[in-house]
């Protein structure tokens, strides 16, 4: 079976910007493309999984998401990285029906394990809310990060994190999870 890193987009990948709609507006956090090429040369994929619910609002379309996808490749390639793919949920239950695929349910990560053929037992999840933690968990991911970049310091402050393994930025989680999985075999 194949391993994977689950990754939240937004405050992971790149920087966080509310319902970041346009393309144009997708900058690269540092560290991240030197974090994914780690990940490949360690056997793992790269695979984002993204509550996008300004679909659900109506404050953009499904397009525009799959535009700043594009886009972050585009940045992600000039330094020789990528995501192997993105899943996202447009849903929100306060503007449509609930839905599997949502974090904190684990749909997107299942989906993507299917897909892939992916173990979670031998994955990682990190994400920048507890609702990523959450997701990563219900899939049965072996570790799951919580990054201090994004929302990651806002939900240090006001939330309880106890049990929940804490990461500076993608490239420290990496390298954790990376010296855990060594341990693990």
């Amino acid at each position: 079976m194949t391993k994977a890193f689950f990754l939240d987009r937004d405050g992971v990948i790149n920087e966080e910007v509310d319902y970041l709609s346009d393309p144009g507006r997708a900058v690269i956090l540092p560290g991240v493309a030197a974090a994914l090429r780690r990940l490949h040369e360690a056997g793992f994929l790269a695979i984002v999984v993204t509550n996008q619910s300004g679909v659900a609002r109506g404050m953009y379309g499904e397009s525009d998401v799959q535009a700043v996808h594009e886009r972050i490749q585009e940045l992600l390639a000039r330094e020789g990285a990528a995501v192997d793919r993105f899943y996202y949920c447009p849903h929100h239950p306060k503007y449509g029906s609930p839905c599997s695929c949502r974090k904190p349910e684990p749909g997107m990560i299942l989906t993507a394990c299917r897909e892939f053929d992916i173990d979670p037992a031998h994955s990682a999840m990190v994400g920048d809310r507890l609702s990523d933690i959450a997701a990563g968990r219900a899939a049965g991911c072996l570790a799951c990060y919580l990054v201090k970049t994004g929302y990651g310091m806002e939900v240090l402050r006001n939330e309880d994190v106890s049990g929940i393994e804490v990461a500076e930025d993608l490239s420290d989680a990496v390298e954790r999870f990376l010296a855990l999985d060594g341990e693990a075999h």
